[in-house]
């Protein structure tokens, strides 16, 4: 039930049928509403200097939008970055430390899959999760951390920070519960709008692949990956942040006579532990280089 209400809304949002639009219109007083909300919020708060240069990289819509592959790539110009992100799907609650100077110190159950991905492909990179930002960004201050990037971060309106936003194409421009939209680019508010083919090109290919391989994956959005999938025997798209078990990964083997499951980054590290045959969908961003540029002033101006 989970998983149908989960696509239902992906739809509602992003593909909208006839039925969805009328909902959306009648939802729409809602949305008024909760945009006059997020608005209050934003003019009444006061952004906080926390001695530490920070990069927010965000969206204004629910859902996927490239933010961990984006994220990634800017880190690989920095010697000793940190990353604080939620945690979503995670058993943990409060402030924890992924990876630290030693090492990953948490399993992916304590962590969420986002986080651990971080702290397996960026090892010269601090990786904390919580709720709080503001506790985490103190605690990578402490690590001596040189900046700190935050993953969906946009509506941190209390964090002095550089706001990098991915623009997001759909058909529905209001906000909750009508459209998709958590807030808007409001006045006075200066970001740096990040699209892709202008801001960063991605570079995917399959690692291990087989000759029958089965799509598994647990992101928000999934039909976001069909511009760069292979042929694939069949596709299996569950909840954002889902934790797989091994049966019923086995169960889809079996099924399709897949000889391997065919997997994003985000969802291998949930799936890894099983010993199944893998293949690995790996997504990289070559970044333009104005946008490193401009990351890398707001840094060093910041430290200085």
């Amino acid at each position: 039930m989970k998983r149908v209400i989960t696509f239902w809304v992906e739809g509602y949002f992003y593909h909208p049928t006839t039925a969805q639009q009328f909902l959306s219109i009648f939802l729409y007083p809602l949305s008024l509403i909760y945009c006059l909300i997020a608005w209050i919020r934003y003019t009444s708060s006061t952004p906080r200097d926390f001695g530490i240069p920070v990069v927010s990289v965000g969206n204004l819509t629910v859902g996927g939008s490239g933010k961990t592959p984006l994220v990634s790539a800017l880190c690989v110009s920095f010697k000793k970055p940190a990353i604080v992100l939620r945690g979503y799907g995670r058993e943990s609650h409060g402030l924890v430390v992924v990876r630290d100077e030693s090492g990953i110190v948490c399993d992916v159950s304590q962590s969420g899959d986002e986080a651990m991905l971080y702290a397996h492909n960026l090892p010269h990179a601090i990786v904390i999760v919580s709720e709080k930002r503001d506790a985490a960004i103190m605690m990578a201050k402490s690590f001596g951390c040189e900046a700190v990037f935050l993953d969906d971060g946009y509506g941190k309106h209390t964090i002095q920070k550089l706001d990098l936003v991915i623009g997001v194409d759909t058909p529905n421009s209001f906000c909750l519960p009508s459209g998709p939209y958590r807030e808007r680019l409001w006045n006075g508010k200066k970001v740096i709008m990040v699209d892709e083919n202008r801001s960063f090109t991605r570079k995917v290919h399959v690692e291990n692949a087989t000759a029958k391989m089965a799509l598994v994956t647990a992101i928000a959005r999934p039909q976001r990956l069909d511009a760069y999938l292979p042929e694939v025997v069949d596709k299996f798209y569950f909840e954002d942040h889902h934790f797989f078990t091994q049966a019923e990964l086995v169960a889809i083997l079996e099924r399709t006579g897949a000889m391997s499951l065919l997997v994003t980054q985000k969802d291998f590290v949930k799936i890894a532990p099983f010993n199944l045959p893998i293949s690995l969908l790996a997504l990289d961003l070559e970044l333009n280089r104005e946008l490193i540029e401009t990351v890398r002033e707001y840094v060093h101006a910041k430290k200085d």
